[in-house]
C-alpha cells in the first residue's frame, strides 16, 4: 500500500493572474474548501501517512494553512459559541494529526519532473510514492 505522497505545488500560477500573486492557486476554495484541502483529506482516508510539498519561498501561506496552530482562533471560536466552525477546525486538525508533513523548495520553475526529483530524498525509504497535483480533485465514494 503507498503510504507517502508528493504533492508539487511551486507553480507560479499564471493562468490565475493577478490573484494568484497574493493566494497560491492551491488554496483557491473550491465552495467553502480550499482545492488543497480536499487533496490532502482524500490522501489520508486512502492511507497516506507522509505528504511532501515541494514548493517555493513564496507560498509559505500553504505550509501555514497545514503546519500553523491554531489555539488563539479555537479559543475565540468557543467564546463567540461558533461551534459548528470549531468542529470542522477541530475535524480537520485531527485529520492533520494523522500525518506527517514535510516540503522541500523547488529554486527554479523546470517542471512537475524536477519537482518531484526534488522531494526524493523524502520519500526514498517509501516502497512507492503517489504524486498529486494541487489543483486536481476527484470526487469518489471509494478513496
Amino acid at each position: 500500500m503507498i503510504k507517502a505522497a508528493i504533492i508539487p505545488i511551486a507553480g507560479l500560477g499564471t493562468r490565475f493572474l493577478p490573484l494568484s500573486k497574493v493566494l497560491p492557486k492551491e488554496l483557491f476554495p473550491l465552495v467553502d474548501i480550499p482545492a488543497l484541502q480536499y487533496i490532502i483529506e482524500e490522501a489520508v482516508v486512502s492511507g497516506i501517512k507522509q505528504i511532501t510539498f515541494v514548493t517555493r519561498p513564496e507560498k509559505k501561506l500553504i505550509l501555514d494553512y497545514f503546519l500553523k496552530d491554531s489555539r488563539l482562533i479555537k479559543k475565540t471560536l468557543k467564546k463567540g459559541k461558533k461551534n459548528e466552525i470549531l468542529k470542522e477546525l477541530s475535524d480537520f486538525e485531527r485529520i492533520l494529526k494523522n500525518i506527517s508533513i514535510s516540503w522541500v523548495v523547488q529554486k527554479e520553475p523546470l517542471g512537475d519532473g524536477h519537482a518531484v526529483l526534488q522531494a526524493k530524498e523524502k520519500v526514498k525509504k517509501e516502497k512507492g510514492t503517489a504524486v498529486l497535483f494541487g489543483d486536481d480533485i476527484v470526487e469518489s465514494k471509494k478513496s
